[in-house]
């Protein structure tokens, strides 16, 4: 196994997300533009949105509603997904902790 792939492997799984979400997936298709969401009330003070995104499954986007979620530790701050176009098509960065 070479180094990039290992290091790769190892910062997914630090991050709590699968080596197979580590492969882009290339979409030909640009995302639609984000929906506006109404967040509801917080179930605590700690609570932190994530908003909503596409999601490309089986051929079409869908979309993923926001979600209030407890950050993983103290002062951790969500870095939200987003898609990135390339010549190669549009591939989903997955949102993480920061």
């Amino acid at each position: 196994m070479n180094r990039r792939l290992f290091a790769a492997m190892t910062l997914t799984a630090s991050l709590g997300i699968s080596a197979v979400d580590a492969v882009p997936v290339y979409v030909n298709i640009a995302p639609p533009a984000p929906r506006v969401e109404v967040k509801i009330a917080a179930p605590g003070p700690a609570y932190i949105w994530t908003p909503g995104y596409y999601a490309w499954r089986k051929g079409a986007y869908a979309w993923v509603p926001g979600v209030w979620v407890l950050p993983p530790r103290p002062h951790a701050v969500w870095v939200a997904g987003h898609w990135r176009s390339t010549p190669s098509g549009w591939y989903w960065i997955a949102g993480h902790w920061r």
